[in-house]
């Protein structure tokens, strides 16, 4: 449901979802939109206060969307091919993980909205944006060994990142340009 708020004397339109959540929740999208979600108990009254308490956030981040310089979307890969790429860059790098104790994963592929990849350790799953498809082959490779490197250390620690330098030195480099990235 569409609604609007002024923050800071600027009109802002968001789209309010109810939810079987606790907290009240704020996603800013990089096309400018912004979604709210809360429990249909919470007052509107205390969402708007919310959003008010956040105004500053809300407003530098949709001066960010506006402002951001868009790569073109840039098409490396099909979509059928970008399935191969990923699964021989799997097989690739897999002897590394092996030798570390991670058994193969299932490899699994969807468009997604704010990830390029989703590692389900617990389950031994591995989820690949099919937008990958926009991306150069060495951030595609990137994206497998962060992926992978999940297995080995599960949230994004120091330990984490000192794993996904060994096997990675140019990460910064190849997660910088996929943030250029914009797909919608």
């Amino acid at each position: 449901m569409l609604k609007e708020i002024h923050l800071n004397s600027v009109k802002i339109q968001y789209d309010m979802q109810y939810k079987n959540v606790k907290n009240i929740n704020l996603r800013i999208k990089s096309d400018g939109s912004i979604n709210v979600s809360a429990n249909k108990y919470v007052p509107q009254k205390v969402i708007e206060n919310f959003l008010i308490s956040r105004a500053d956030f809300i407003l530098k981040a949709l001066n960010r969307c506006e402002n951001k310089e868009k790569q073109p979307c840039v098409q490396y890969f099909s979509e059928s091919e970008i399935r191969s790429v990923i699964l021989s860059l799997c097989r690739k790098v897999y002897p590394y993980f092996e030798s570390r104790g991670v058994r193969y994963p299932e490899i699994k592929f969807r468009k997604m909205v704010s990830q390029w990849g989703n590692c389900r350790s617990s389950k031994g799953v591995l989820t690949f944006n099919t937008n990958l498809v926009y991306a150069p082959l060495e951030c595609v490779e990137y994206v497998v060994l962060h992926e992978f490197t999940h297995f080995l250390q599960p949230n994004h620690s120091k330990l984490f990142y000192e794993e996904l330098q060994k096997i990675c030195p140019n990460w910064q480099e190849c997660r910088s340009k996929l943030k250029k990235i914009h797909i919608r």
